[in-house]
């Protein structure tokens, strides 16, 4: 990666263990940053709003909505961020929605630093192919998740 801007990652996870976690691998891959954690769908609004976010790692399963209902929102309010999805179900509806909503990219939990390493490192490929497919201007076309 050039010397370009890091992506700017917010962590959406309400097991707080989880979220520091996260928000350590996130750090830990060149090129990303993290920018803050949110524990609900609601704090997760909250940080959108004021936070320039690229990037969300989303949790699926959050006590006040589920993720894919969180991007349903945010997709309606104009916010156009990529979302990689964190999920431990292997449902294919669920998949299908998230695709039809822009979920670039699926890590099954539980997942390892090299999972979420290599998913993060596939993303900032496609940006960088696809042109700037960071949320802030609604990108480009969306990449098939991979199979699960």
């Amino acid at each position: 990666m050039t010397e370009e801007q890091p992506i700017r990652v917010l962590v959406v996870e309400d097991d707080p263990v989880a979220a520091d976690a996260h928000v350590m691998y996130v750090g830990r891959v060149p090129g990303f940053t993290a920018v803050g954690k949110a524990h609900t769908g609601a704090e997760a609004r909250r940080l959108l709003d004021r936070t320039p976010v690229d990037l969300l790692l989303l949790d699926l399963h959050l006590p006040d909505v589920h993720g894919l209902q969180l991007a349903r929102s945010l997709r309606a309010a104009g916010h156009h961020t990529d979302v990689i999805a964190v999920t431990s179900a292997r449902d294919l509806t669920v998949v299908r929605e998230g695709v039809s909503l822009g979920v670039v990219q699926y890590v099954l939990k539980p997942f390892t630093f090299a999972t979420l390493r290599d998913r993060l490192v596939r993303y900032a490929e496609f940006r960088g192919t696809a042109g700037e497919a960071s949320g802030q201007d609604g990108g480009g076309p969306r990449p098939a998740p991979p199979r699960l």
